[in-house]
């Protein structure tokens, strides 16, 4: 028998986490819960959507878990707030891992989302309500605090540790050994060689337009 689940939020990190969960994971989603005034219809992927003040009422913590299905909005203060909510309402805060991911590690936080194809090797620690899409390489011995986001691709040398709240975009590079700060930006394509201080923007250098046309280029 599958265990219950509630997931908080009704845009696209909702949609993506509710396949996720129903297709390769131990747990039945058994509805969706939003604050009230962001709930525009009755249900989402054919579940009934529950506002939130209402949610302990309905669905109460000693019967389902819960997990925060949001993004990085503001540097993860949105998903963060509403996952301390639901701790504090009771909740016990499910984790998917994928079955297609390369994990090494056991100390995993809860309301983690890890994705397929990341590979995470020995003596990592990942904290709680971490976010790990697709296709990224976390070394060893590295430290991955609180309410932090990876986006796709990105490779974590080894022993990194990344602050909490920071969120990296697609194709970042952390060299080994170094400290990023809590709350740090860093920017899709960037290489960081040295320590990051504290709500540090690093962003990498985006291609140019060349000004010769397509259809002047002879090899293609």
């Amino acid at each position: 028998m599958k265990k219950r689940l509630i997931l908080f939020g009704i845009g696209a990190a909702a949609e993506v986490a509710h396949y996720y969960f129903t297709h390769d994971s131990s747990y039945e989603i058994v509805c969706f819960t939003v604050d009230a005034e962001y709930i525009k219809e009755d249900t989402f992927c054919g579940l009934p959507v529950v506002p939130f003040v209402k949610i302990q009422e309905l669905y109460p913590p000693h019967e389902n878990s819960f997990f925060v299905a949001m993004g990085y909005n503001k540097l993860n203060t949105a998903r963060k707030e509403k996952y301390n909510a639901a701790r504090n309402l009771g909740y016990t805060l499910a984790s998917y891992i994928s079955s297609r991911a390369n994990v090494m590690t056991d100390r995993i936080g809860d309301n983690c989302f890890l994705l397929e194809d990341n590979t995470i090797q020995p003596f990592t620690i990942i904290g709680n309500n971490v976010t790990l899409w697709s296709g990224n390489h976390i070394g060893h011995h590295s430290i991955i605090e609180d309410h932090v986001f990876i986006a796709s691709h990105v490779v974590v040398s080894g022993h990194v540790t990344i602050g909490e709240q920071t969120f990296i975009g697609v194709n970042a590079t952390l060299r080994d050994g170094i400290c990023i700060g809590a709350r740090c930006v860093i920017g899709a394509g960037a290489l960081l060689l040295a320590n990051a201080e504290p709500e540090g923007v690093y962003l990498g250098t985006a291609s140019e337009r060349s000004k010769v046309p397509s259809t002047r280029l002879r090899s293609i």
